[in-house]
Formats: structure tokens, C-alpha cells, sequence
């Protein structure tokens, strides 16, 4: 939950409506100058792929539903309530109400479900899913 700045590489269903997700951890580059323009915005610091850190995966036993967004198309919005920051578990979202319409998911079937949120450089990942994540660690290939 405390993680700052991770990338999305990818992920894949290893069974039917099964979830699994692979990101990688980062590290500040050097400092370099930032000019747009005639415009100096002082220094500024590239965020690289951590190589020497293990992928970090994320599996989810069966999912309602999972979205994946450009993060430059993204922007706040004060509606939703959520706890954490990289990793966030939401208690009301924009997603959460397109599940309740666009689905028939419910209390009663598939049981009580959650919607978990994955901010990574580039990329919004959301998936609502009545298993909770299982985080590991797995060493990079």
C-alpha cells in the first residue's frame, strides 16, 4: 500500500475469470534540467524500472469485472472515497456505479464484492472482484 511510482507490464487469466497482473517497483534517475520552450522549469527526475527488484504480482481468484486506462485520459474526481494511494480499495466510485448498471452482479450473487484500484505510471488499472488480491513477490526473468 506505501509502494510510490510502479509500471503495469501485463498481465494474463491463468484460468477462466481468474486475474493475474505483473508490476514493477522504480527508482529516480539523475536529476536533469527541464526546459519546454524558452520556459526553464528547473530540475526535474526520470523514473526508470527498478531492474534489480522482483516483479511484484497481483492475483485475483475470479474478478466481476477489470478496466484498463490510459492514465494521461484520467482525472480526479471528489465523488469517489477510497483508502491508499498506489494501491486503492474504493467504498464508492464511478466504477462501482457502472458495475451496478451494466451488470447484475449483486449481494446476493456473486456475494459481496470489492473494487480495487492499481494507479501505476501510465496506466488506471480497476477490478471489482469478490476474492481479495493475492500480492507476491516473483523474481524477474
Amino acid at each position: 500500500m506505501e509502494l510510490k511510482d510502479i509500471f503495469f507490464f501485463g498481465l494474463k487469466e491463468p484460468e477462466v475469470n481468474s486475474l493475474s497482473m505483473y508490476f514493477s517497483k522504480s527508482e529516480e534517475g539523475d536529476p536533469e534540467f527541464l526546459i519546454i520552450g524558452e520556459k526553464f522549469f528547473g530540475d526535474s527526475y526520470p523514473i526508470n524500472v527498478d531492474e534489480n527488484s522482483p516483479l511484484i504480482q497481483i492475483d485475483f481468484q475470479t474478478y466481476v469485472a477489470y478496466s484498463i486506462r490510459n492514465e494521461s485520459f484520467t482525472s480526479w474526481d471528489d465523488y469517489e472515497e477510497f483508502e491508499g494511494k498506489i494501491f486503492r480499495i474504493y467504498k464508492k466510485s464511478r466504477y462501482l456505479d457502472f458495475i451496478s448498471v451494466g451488470t447484475f452482479a449483486s449481494e446476493d450473487f456473486p456475494g459481496t464484492f470489492q473494487h480495487y484500484g492499481i494507479c501505476c505510471l501510465d496506466h488506471i488499472i480497476d477490478v471489482v472482484s469478490v476474492s481479495k488480491p493475492v500480492v507476491s513477490e516473483i523474481i524477474r526473468c
